[in-house]
């Protein structure tokens, strides 16, 4: 009996000190979107077409913060006054994408890696802020290979009328 009460102590910190398994979805999203930190850039298509933009070349930069817990995503075009910032981030077992807008609010979307982990999608979860303008509504980061990856994201204008964007980038850092 005396052997096993010190033993106990023993057994209960081994148990405490085995890995708990598989990372859940959300941290498989987060870790394999983390893999895009750096810049990037390429031209972006657009449904129905925005002149504005369309073919123009874009910049991405993303971004690997607070001590691995963000990802900031930054995007500039030429000659286009704007530059939203989108950070992606876990809360709990979610991946949340909050994106600050042009328009002036802050839509949230919740994220899931597709079966093959090629591909996070973004779902509309809740907005802040006025949608007088319009909202970003969804989202996709397809990556390819460690130099390739396709963006693609979709504003909700007035009316629900959705605009898409879909954007070819290749890493240049």
């Amino acid at each position: 009996m005396k052997s096993l009460r010190f033993l106990l102590p023993i057994i209960v910190l081994l148990s405490l000190s085995v890995p708990s398994g598989a990372q859940s979805d959300a941290q498989q999203s987060f870790d394999k979107l983390k893999t895009l930190a750096g810049s990037w850039e390429g031209h972006v298509a657009t449904l129905p077409p925005q002149a504005e933009i369309e073919g123009k070349p874009m910049q991405v930069t993303l971004r690997t913060t607070s001590m691995g817990n963000a990802l900031m995503h930054e995007m500039t075009g030429a000659g286009r006054p704007d530059d939203p910032i989108t950070m992606l981030y876990l809360d709990g077992d979610r991946l949340l994408l909050t994106h600050y807008c042009d328009a002036g609010n802050r839509p949230r979307m919740t994220g899931k890696i597709s079966s093959d982990g090629k591909t996070v999608e973004f779902d509309f979860l809740d907005v802040a802020g006025s949608t007088q303008y319009g909202h970003m509504h969804h989202a996709v980061f397809t990556l390819i290979d460690s130099n390739h990856h396709t963006e693609d994201w979709t504003y909700m204008e007035p009316g629900d009328k959705p605009v898409h964007a879909h954007f070819e980038l290749q890493r240049i850092k």
